[in-house]
Protein backbone atom coordinates (compact mmCIF):
# COMPACT_ATOMS: atom_id res chain seq x y z
CA UNK A 1 0.00 0.00 0.00
CA UNK A 2 0.99 3.46 -0.89
CA UNK A 3 1.76 5.82 1.61
CA UNK A 4 0.17 8.87 2.30
CA UNK A 5 1.35 12.08 1.83
CA UNK A 6 1.55 14.62 4.25
CA UNK A 7 -0.90 16.78 2.16
CA UNK A 8 -3.16 13.78 1.81
CA UNK A 9 -3.69 13.40 5.18
CA UNK A 10 -3.78 17.39 5.75
CA UNK A 11 -7.08 16.59 3.62
CA UNK A 12 -8.41 13.93 5.14
CA UNK A 13 -8.05 15.98 8.42
CA UNK A 14 -9.51 19.42 7.42
CA UNK A 15 -11.74 18.79 4.75
CA UNK A 16 -15.34 17.02 5.03
CA UNK A 17 -16.53 14.22 2.50
CA UNK A 18 -19.84 12.61 1.95
CA UNK A 19 -19.72 8.93 1.40
CA UNK A 20 -22.96 6.95 1.00
CA UNK A 21 -24.60 5.60 4.34
CA UNK A 22 -24.73 2.57 2.90
CA UNK A 23 -20.70 2.16 2.01
CA UNK A 24 -19.98 0.25 5.62
CA UNK A 25 -23.19 -1.28 6.26
CA UNK A 26 -22.83 -5.19 6.25
CA UNK A 27 -25.53 -7.78 6.03
CA UNK A 28 -26.70 -7.44 9.81
CA UNK A 29 -26.75 -3.34 9.00
CA UNK A 30 -29.09 -4.28 5.76
CA UNK A 31 -31.21 -6.65 7.54
CA UNK A 32 -32.06 -4.01 10.22
CA UNK A 33 -32.53 -1.28 8.03
CA UNK A 34 -34.59 -3.63 5.48
CA UNK A 35 -37.02 -4.95 8.33
CA UNK A 36 -37.59 -1.43 9.53
CA UNK A 37 -38.45 -0.16 6.07
CA UNK A 38 -41.25 -3.02 6.16
CA UNK A 39 -42.93 -1.81 9.19
CA UNK A 40 -42.91 2.05 7.83
CA UNK A 41 -43.98 1.03 4.69
CA UNK A 42 -47.34 -0.61 6.25
CA UNK A 43 -47.40 2.43 8.58
CA UNK A 44 -47.22 4.98 5.68
CA UNK A 45 -49.99 2.67 3.11
CA UNK A 46 -52.52 2.76 6.29
CA UNK A 47 -52.09 6.70 7.12
CA UNK A 48 -52.24 8.51 4.13
CA UNK A 49 -54.27 11.72 5.77
CA UNK A 50 -54.50 12.59 9.61
CA UNK A 51 -57.23 11.05 10.76
CA UNK A 52 -55.97 7.07 10.39
CA UNK A 53 -52.42 8.25 10.76
CA UNK A 54 -53.38 9.66 14.75
CA UNK A 55 -55.65 6.04 15.14
CA UNK A 56 -52.35 3.84 13.68
CA UNK A 57 -50.46 6.25 16.30
CA UNK A 58 -51.95 5.79 19.03
CA UNK A 59 -53.20 1.76 18.33
CA UNK A 60 -49.01 1.28 18.59
CA UNK A 61 -48.99 3.68 21.57
CA UNK A 62 -51.18 1.64 23.51
CA UNK A 63 -49.59 -1.49 22.41
CA UNK A 64 -46.28 -0.57 23.79
CA UNK A 65 -47.96 0.97 27.31
CA UNK A 66 -48.94 4.60 26.74
CA UNK A 67 -52.10 5.33 28.46
CA UNK A 68 -54.38 8.12 28.01
CA UNK A 69 -53.10 11.66 30.18
CA UNK A 70 -56.90 12.66 30.74
CA UNK A 71 -57.15 9.46 32.83
CA UNK A 72 -54.29 9.62 35.01
CA UNK A 73 -54.53 11.59 38.15
CA UNK A 74 -50.91 11.65 39.23
CA UNK A 75 -47.51 10.50 37.41
CA UNK A 76 -44.28 9.41 38.34
CA UNK A 77 -40.56 8.82 35.98
CA UNK A 78 -41.08 5.98 33.71
CA UNK A 79 -44.91 6.41 33.02
CA UNK A 80 -46.42 6.59 29.25
CA UNK A 81 -48.53 8.86 28.17
CA UNK A 82 -50.35 10.59 25.19
CA UNK A 83 -52.83 13.28 24.38
CA UNK A 84 -55.00 12.80 21.44
CA UNK A 85 -56.45 16.37 20.05
CA UNK A 86 -59.60 15.66 18.30
CA UNK A 87 -58.55 12.51 16.09
CA UNK A 88 -55.89 14.56 14.38
CA UNK A 89 -52.57 15.34 16.26
CA UNK A 90 -51.21 13.52 19.20
CA UNK A 91 -48.35 14.28 21.36
CA UNK A 92 -46.83 11.51 23.91
CA UNK A 93 -44.17 11.03 26.42
CA UNK A 94 -42.66 8.80 28.82
CA UNK A 95 -41.33 10.47 31.81
CA UNK A 96 -38.01 10.98 32.78
CA UNK A 97 -36.11 11.75 35.78
CA UNK A 98 -35.33 14.58 35.33
CA UNK A 99 -39.16 15.77 34.84
CA UNK A 100 -38.66 19.52 34.79
CA UNK A 101 -38.29 19.79 30.84
CA UNK A 102 -38.60 18.03 27.59
CA UNK A 103 -36.51 16.44 24.75
CA UNK A 104 -39.46 17.07 21.86
CA UNK A 105 -39.41 15.54 18.26
CA UNK A 106 -42.17 17.66 16.18
CA UNK A 107 -43.15 16.09 13.34
CA UNK A 108 -46.74 15.95 11.14
CA UNK A 109 -49.26 13.58 9.80
CA UNK A 110 -50.90 15.90 6.99
CA UNK A 111 -49.78 15.62 3.70
CA UNK A 112 -50.64 17.78 0.29
CA UNK A 113 -53.98 16.08 -1.32
CA UNK A 114 -56.86 17.08 -2.67
CA UNK A 115 -59.89 18.62 -0.59
CA UNK A 116 -63.70 18.40 -1.83
CA UNK A 117 -65.46 21.92 -2.28
CA UNK A 118 -68.51 22.40 -0.16
CA UNK A 119 -70.75 21.64 -3.07
CA UNK A 120 -68.99 19.37 -5.00
CA UNK A 121 -71.22 17.45 -6.97
CA UNK A 122 -72.15 18.60 -10.84
CA UNK A 123 -72.72 17.31 -13.97
CA UNK A 124 -71.01 18.38 -17.31
CA UNK A 125 -71.02 16.59 -20.84
CA UNK A 126 -72.12 13.12 -19.63
CA UNK A 127 -70.03 12.74 -16.88
CA UNK A 128 -70.29 13.52 -12.93
CA UNK A 129 -67.98 15.00 -11.24
CA UNK A 130 -66.38 15.86 -7.72
CA UNK A 131 -64.93 19.70 -7.69
CA UNK A 132 -62.04 20.16 -5.48
CA UNK A 133 -59.73 22.05 -4.00
CA UNK A 134 -55.74 21.18 -3.05
CA UNK A 135 -54.49 21.25 0.29
CA UNK A 136 -50.96 22.17 0.46
CA UNK A 137 -48.19 23.08 -2.32
CA UNK A 138 -48.24 20.89 -5.00
CA UNK A 139 -47.59 20.92 -8.87
CA UNK A 140 -51.18 20.53 -10.03
CA UNK A 141 -50.41 18.79 -13.25
CA UNK A 142 -49.36 15.69 -11.20
CA UNK A 143 -52.56 14.80 -9.76
CA UNK A 144 -53.89 14.36 -13.36
CA UNK A 145 -54.19 10.43 -14.94
CA UNK A 146 -53.64 9.28 -11.35
CA UNK A 147 -55.86 6.65 -9.44
CA UNK A 148 -57.13 8.43 -6.60
CA UNK A 149 -58.98 7.06 -3.53
CA UNK A 150 -61.43 8.85 -1.38
CA UNK A 151 -60.64 9.09 2.64
CA UNK A 152 -62.54 11.10 5.02
CA UNK A 153 -65.56 11.94 7.10
CA UNK A 154 -69.21 12.46 6.78
CA UNK A 155 -71.89 13.09 8.75
CA UNK A 156 -75.74 12.44 7.07
CA UNK A 157 -78.24 14.92 8.02
CA UNK A 158 -79.75 12.14 10.08
CA UNK A 159 -77.17 12.41 12.12
CA UNK A 160 -74.81 9.17 11.17
CA UNK A 161 -71.67 9.31 10.76
CA UNK A 162 -69.25 7.61 7.85
CA UNK A 163 -65.84 6.97 7.56
CA UNK A 164 -64.47 6.55 3.92
CA UNK A 165 -61.01 4.58 2.60
CA UNK A 166 -62.76 3.86 -0.98
CA UNK A 167 -60.26 3.08 -3.71
CA UNK A 168 -57.60 1.45 -1.57
CA UNK A 169 -58.98 -2.31 -1.29
CA UNK A 170 -58.23 -4.50 -4.57
CA UNK A 171 -61.66 -4.93 -5.74
CA UNK A 172 -63.13 -0.66 -4.69
CA UNK A 173 -63.45 1.68 -7.49
CA UNK A 174 -60.73 4.04 -7.86
CA UNK A 175 -61.44 7.75 -9.04
CA UNK A 176 -58.80 10.09 -11.43
CA UNK A 177 -59.14 13.35 -12.99
CA UNK A 178 -58.25 13.57 -16.79
CA UNK A 179 -55.63 15.47 -18.80
CA UNK A 180 -56.11 17.08 -22.44
CA UNK A 181 -54.56 14.41 -24.68
CA UNK A 182 -51.30 15.67 -26.42
CA UNK A 183 -52.95 15.21 -29.87
CA UNK A 184 -55.22 18.76 -28.65
CA UNK A 185 -52.89 20.20 -25.73
CA UNK A 186 -50.88 22.42 -28.52
CA UNK A 187 -52.05 25.78 -26.68
CA UNK A 188 -51.89 24.20 -23.00
CA UNK A 189 -48.56 23.18 -23.70
CA UNK A 190 -47.33 26.76 -24.39
CA UNK A 191 -48.53 27.50 -20.81
CA UNK A 192 -46.43 28.01 -17.61
CA UNK A 193 -46.06 24.93 -15.33
CA UNK A 194 -48.21 26.50 -13.43
CA UNK A 195 -51.42 27.10 -15.52
CA UNK A 196 -51.06 24.06 -17.34
CA UNK A 197 -53.56 22.78 -15.37
CA UNK A 198 -55.47 25.56 -13.19
CA UNK A 199 -56.64 24.96 -9.57
CA UNK A 200 -60.35 24.47 -11.27
CA UNK A 201 -59.99 22.23 -13.46
CA UNK A 202 -58.95 19.21 -11.07
CA UNK A 203 -62.68 17.72 -10.73
CA UNK A 204 -62.55 14.12 -10.28
CA UNK A 205 -64.86 11.56 -12.42
CA UNK A 206 -66.90 9.83 -10.20
CA UNK A 207 -69.77 8.42 -12.78
CA UNK A 208 -71.21 7.91 -16.55
CA UNK A 209 -74.55 6.15 -16.08
CA UNK A 210 -77.69 8.16 -16.55
CA UNK A 211 -80.53 7.42 -14.57
CA UNK A 212 -83.86 5.99 -16.14
CA UNK A 213 -86.76 8.11 -16.92
CA UNK A 214 -87.58 10.90 -19.16
CA UNK A 215 -87.10 14.89 -18.26
CA UNK A 216 -84.47 13.94 -15.86
CA UNK A 217 -81.58 17.02 -15.88
CA UNK A 218 -78.26 16.10 -14.96
CA UNK A 219 -79.53 12.57 -14.65
CA UNK A 220 -75.70 10.96 -14.37
CA UNK A 221 -75.05 13.22 -11.38
CA UNK A 222 -78.58 12.04 -10.31
CA UNK A 223 -77.65 8.54 -10.27
CA UNK A 224 -74.32 8.76 -8.34
CA UNK A 225 -76.45 10.39 -5.59
CA UNK A 226 -78.93 7.82 -5.62
CA UNK A 227 -75.90 5.13 -5.26
CA UNK A 228 -74.46 7.21 -2.56
CA UNK A 229 -77.89 7.55 -0.79
CA UNK A 230 -78.51 3.49 -1.41
CA UNK A 231 -75.09 2.43 0.20
CA UNK A 232 -74.33 5.18 2.70
CA UNK A 233 -77.67 7.09 3.16
CA UNK A 234 -76.06 10.65 1.81
CA UNK A 235 -77.25 13.76 0.28
CA UNK A 236 -76.18 16.30 -1.46
CA UNK A 237 -76.38 18.34 1.28
CA UNK A 238 -74.30 16.22 3.70
CA UNK A 239 -71.29 16.97 0.99
CA UNK A 240 -71.48 20.80 2.37
CA UNK A 241 -70.47 19.85 6.08
CA UNK A 242 -68.07 16.70 5.62
CA UNK A 243 -64.36 16.42 5.43
CA UNK A 244 -63.40 14.46 2.18
CA UNK A 245 -59.91 13.77 0.35
CA UNK A 246 -58.37 12.36 -2.44
CA UNK A 247 -55.15 11.12 -2.11
CA UNK A 248 -53.21 9.07 -4.43
CA UNK A 249 -54.74 5.03 -4.09
CA UNK A 250 -52.16 2.16 -3.70
CA UNK A 251 -49.70 1.11 -1.35
CA UNK A 252 -45.90 1.84 -0.98
CA UNK A 253 -43.41 0.22 -3.37
CA UNK A 254 -39.78 -1.13 -3.29
CA UNK A 255 -37.87 0.66 -5.70
CA UNK A 256 -34.38 0.26 -7.84
CA UNK A 257 -33.26 -3.59 -8.32
CA UNK A 258 -31.63 -3.76 -4.99
CA UNK A 259 -34.65 -3.01 -3.25
CA UNK A 260 -32.66 0.14 -1.88
CA UNK A 261 -35.66 2.88 -1.94
CA UNK A 262 -38.98 3.48 -1.33
CA UNK A 263 -42.07 4.76 -3.39
CA UNK A 264 -45.21 5.98 -1.77
CA UNK A 265 -47.45 9.00 -1.05
CA UNK A 266 -46.99 10.73 2.27
CA UNK A 267 -42.71 10.40 3.36
CA UNK A 268 -43.59 14.75 3.59
CA UNK A 269 -43.75 13.83 7.12
CA UNK A 270 -44.91 10.43 7.77
CA UNK A 271 -41.36 8.94 7.29
CA UNK A 272 -40.41 11.63 10.38
CA UNK A 273 -43.45 10.48 12.31
CA UNK A 274 -43.33 6.46 12.24
CA UNK A 275 -39.40 7.00 12.40
CA UNK A 276 -39.77 9.29 15.82
CA UNK A 277 -43.10 6.92 16.91
CA UNK A 278 -40.90 3.84 16.86
CA UNK A 279 -37.62 6.01 18.79
CA UNK A 280 -39.71 6.61 21.77
CA UNK A 281 -41.74 3.10 21.90
CA UNK A 282 -37.71 1.43 21.53
CA UNK A 283 -36.15 3.69 23.61
CA UNK A 284 -34.74 2.64 27.04
CA UNK A 285 -35.96 4.65 30.16
CA UNK A 286 -35.18 8.01 29.62
CA UNK A 287 -33.32 10.99 31.93
CA UNK A 288 -35.08 13.49 30.88
CA UNK A 289 -39.43 13.52 29.90
CA UNK A 290 -38.97 12.50 25.76
CA UNK A 291 -41.89 13.23 23.50
CA UNK A 292 -42.84 13.19 20.25
CA UNK A 293 -45.79 15.60 18.96
CA UNK A 294 -47.61 14.60 15.96
CA UNK A 295 -48.85 17.44 14.63
CA UNK A 296 -51.50 18.33 11.70
CA UNK A 297 -51.90 21.13 9.22
CA UNK A 298 -48.81 21.90 8.45
CA UNK A 299 -49.17 22.00 4.92
CA UNK A 300 -51.04 24.97 5.19
CA UNK A 301 -49.17 27.00 7.69
CA UNK A 302 -49.87 24.84 10.64
CA UNK A 303 -52.82 27.21 11.77
CA UNK A 304 -55.58 25.93 13.24
CA UNK A 305 -57.07 23.48 16.77
CA UNK A 306 -54.53 20.69 15.38
CA UNK A 307 -51.93 22.45 13.85
CA UNK A 308 -48.45 23.38 15.74
CA UNK A 309 -49.64 27.17 16.03
CA UNK A 310 -52.40 25.60 18.27
CA UNK A 311 -52.45 25.90 22.27
CA UNK A 312 -52.14 21.76 22.28
CA UNK A 313 -48.28 21.60 23.50
CA UNK A 314 -48.61 24.15 26.38
CA UNK A 315 -52.00 22.27 27.22
CA UNK A 316 -49.78 19.00 27.44
CA UNK A 317 -46.47 20.67 29.44
CA UNK A 318 -50.02 22.06 31.61
CA UNK A 319 -51.03 18.27 32.10
CA UNK A 320 -47.82 16.88 33.14
CA UNK A 321 -46.86 20.08 35.36
CA UNK A 322 -49.84 19.08 37.26
CA UNK A 323 -50.27 16.00 37.42
CA UNK A 324 -46.08 15.37 38.19
CA UNK A 325 -46.99 17.78 40.74
CA UNK A 326 -44.03 20.18 39.73
CA UNK A 327 -43.22 23.75 41.47
CA UNK A 328 -42.57 25.22 37.92
CA UNK A 329 -44.28 27.48 35.06
CA UNK A 330 -45.29 25.79 31.98
CA UNK A 331 -43.21 28.72 30.44
CA UNK A 332 -40.41 27.23 32.76
CA UNK A 333 -40.45 23.74 31.09
CA UNK A 334 -41.02 24.45 27.35
CA UNK A 335 -38.04 26.88 27.73
CA UNK A 336 -35.93 24.95 29.29
CA UNK A 337 -36.73 21.75 26.63
CA UNK A 338 -34.71 20.90 23.40
CA UNK A 339 -36.15 20.36 20.16
CA UNK A 340 -35.83 18.59 16.82
CA UNK A 341 -38.17 19.69 14.17
CA UNK A 342 -38.79 15.99 12.50
CA UNK A 343 -39.51 17.05 8.52
CA UNK A 344 -38.36 15.84 5.65
CA UNK A 345 -35.49 17.57 3.64
CA UNK A 346 -35.19 17.87 -0.11
CA UNK A 347 -32.82 15.39 -1.87
CA UNK A 348 -30.58 16.62 -5.03
CA UNK A 349 -32.37 15.07 -8.41
CA UNK A 350 -29.20 14.35 -10.66
CA UNK A 351 -32.19 15.56 -13.89
CA UNK A 352 -32.50 18.76 -12.33
CA UNK A 353 -29.20 19.91 -10.25
CA UNK A 354 -29.61 23.73 -11.40
CA UNK A 355 -31.90 24.16 -8.35
CA UNK A 356 -29.26 23.10 -5.82
CA UNK A 357 -26.32 24.49 -4.86
CA UNK A 358 -24.60 21.46 -4.92
CA UNK A 359 -21.88 21.60 -1.82
CA UNK A 360 -24.50 22.56 0.19
CA UNK A 361 -27.75 20.08 -1.46
CA UNK A 362 -28.26 16.85 0.06
CA UNK A 363 -28.21 13.62 -1.12
CA UNK A 364 -30.35 10.19 -1.14
CA UNK A 365 -28.41 7.76 0.12
CA UNK A 366 -26.11 9.85 2.61
CA UNK A 367 -27.59 10.00 5.87
CA UNK A 368 -29.64 12.19 7.72
CA UNK A 369 -30.10 15.91 6.85
CA UNK A 370 -29.45 18.23 9.48
CA UNK A 371 -30.65 22.30 8.61
CA UNK A 372 -29.87 24.99 10.52
CA UNK A 373 -32.50 26.79 8.78
CA UNK A 374 -35.26 26.67 6.62
CA UNK A 375 -37.70 29.30 5.03
CA UNK A 376 -37.25 30.76 2.01
CA UNK A 377 -34.79 34.08 0.37
CA UNK A 378 -33.34 36.06 3.54
CA UNK A 379 -34.38 32.91 5.60
CA UNK A 380 -38.51 34.57 6.47
CA UNK A 381 -40.48 31.98 7.92
CA UNK A 382 -37.76 29.96 9.36
CA UNK A 383 -36.38 28.98 12.79
CA UNK A 384 -32.57 29.77 12.76
CA UNK A 385 -30.95 27.29 15.26
CA UNK A 386 -27.82 28.39 17.13
CA UNK A 387 -23.92 27.88 17.08
CA UNK A 388 -24.25 26.66 20.69
CA UNK A 389 -27.45 23.91 19.99
CA UNK A 390 -25.71 22.76 16.37
CA UNK A 391 -22.73 22.01 18.38
CA UNK A 392 -25.18 19.95 21.07
CA UNK A 393 -26.60 18.02 17.66
CA UNK A 394 -23.12 17.48 16.26
CA UNK A 395 -21.88 16.12 19.56
CA UNK A 396 -24.95 13.69 19.35
CA UNK A 397 -24.29 12.79 15.74
CA UNK A 398 -20.50 11.59 16.66
CA UNK A 399 -21.41 10.32 19.86
CA UNK A 400 -23.87 7.61 18.21
CA UNK A 401 -22.35 7.25 14.88
CA UNK A 402 -25.02 8.50 12.80
CA UNK A 403 -24.41 9.49 9.54
CA UNK A 404 -25.59 12.44 8.80
CA UNK A 405 -24.98 15.31 6.18
CA UNK A 406 -25.87 19.43 6.31
CA UNK A 407 -27.07 21.57 3.83
CA UNK A 408 -30.03 23.61 2.90
CA UNK A 409 -33.36 23.05 0.68
CA UNK A 410 -32.27 24.55 -2.42
CA UNK A 411 -30.55 27.64 -4.38
CA UNK A 412 -31.49 30.79 -2.31
CA UNK A 413 -33.29 32.27 -4.94
CA UNK A 414 -35.03 28.94 -5.86
CA UNK A 415 -37.65 28.70 -3.83
CA UNK A 416 -38.04 27.24 -0.25
CA UNK A 417 -40.62 26.04 2.24
CA UNK A 418 -41.12 25.57 5.79
CA UNK A 419 -41.66 23.50 9.18
CA UNK A 420 -43.21 23.35 11.96
CA UNK A 421 -39.60 24.51 13.94
CA UNK A 422 -40.44 28.29 14.14
CA UNK A 423 -43.84 27.03 16.09
CA UNK A 424 -41.70 24.97 18.57
CA UNK A 425 -38.71 27.75 18.97
CA UNK A 426 -41.44 30.40 19.68
CA UNK A 427 -41.77 28.62 23.67
CA UNK A 428 -38.15 29.36 23.53
CA UNK A 429 -36.74 25.97 23.00
CA UNK A 430 -33.93 25.52 21.19
CA UNK A 431 -34.99 23.98 17.94
CA UNK A 432 -33.43 22.52 14.87
CA UNK A 433 -34.76 20.64 12.08
CA UNK A 434 -33.81 17.26 11.09
CA UNK A 435 -34.78 14.31 8.70
CA UNK A 436 -34.08 12.36 5.95
CA UNK A 437 -33.82 13.82 2.18
CA UNK A 438 -36.85 12.60 -0.40
CA UNK A 439 -36.70 12.95 -4.02
CA UNK A 440 -40.37 14.76 -6.04
CA UNK A 441 -41.61 16.08 -2.05
CA UNK A 442 -45.00 17.04 -2.84
CA UNK A 443 -45.97 14.70 -5.53
CA UNK A 444 -48.43 11.57 -5.60
CA UNK A 445 -45.00 9.37 -5.42
CA UNK A 446 -41.96 10.72 -3.40
CA UNK A 447 -39.00 8.69 -3.04
CA UNK A 448 -36.45 7.95 0.05
CA UNK A 449 -33.60 5.50 0.73
CA UNK A 450 -34.29 2.89 3.32
CA UNK A 451 -30.94 3.36 5.07
CA UNK A 452 -31.53 7.59 5.20
CA UNK A 453 -34.89 6.80 7.11
CA UNK A 454 -32.94 4.30 9.21
CA UNK A 455 -30.47 7.00 10.31
CA UNK A 456 -33.20 9.38 11.11
CA UNK A 457 -34.99 6.83 13.34
CA UNK A 458 -31.28 6.14 15.18
CA UNK A 459 -30.76 10.05 15.64
CA UNK A 460 -34.72 10.34 16.86
CA UNK A 461 -33.64 7.76 19.63
CA UNK A 462 -30.69 8.89 20.28
CA UNK A 463 -32.13 12.50 20.76
CA UNK A 464 -34.77 11.26 22.99
CA UNK A 465 -32.60 9.15 25.44
CA UNK A 466 -29.98 12.13 25.45
CA UNK A 467 -29.32 13.44 29.24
Amino acid sequence: MAKKSEEKKLQEKLCRKKESAWKDTGDKGKKAIFAFAEGYMDFLGRSKTERPAARNIITMLKKAGFKDINSAKTLKTGDKVYLDQKGKSVICAVIGKNEKRMNLLGAHIDSPRLDLKPNPVFEDKGLAMLKTHYYGGIKKYHWTNVELALHGVIHTKSGKKIEFALGEKGDDPKFIVSDLLPHLAKKQMEKTGSEIIEGEQLNVYVGNIPIKGEDIKDSVKLNVLKSLNKEYGIIEEDFSFAELNFVPAGIPSDIGFDRSMIAGYGHDDKACSYAGLKAIIDMKQPEVTAAVYFSDKEEIGSIGNTGAYSFMLMDFAELLIANLSLKITTGEMLRNSKAISADVSAAINPSFPEVHEESNAALIGHGVVVEKYTGYGGKYSANDASAEYMSEIRALLDKNKIIYQTGEIGKIDSGGGGTIALYLSRYGMDTVDIGPAVLGMHSPREVLSKVDLYETYRLYKAFLENK
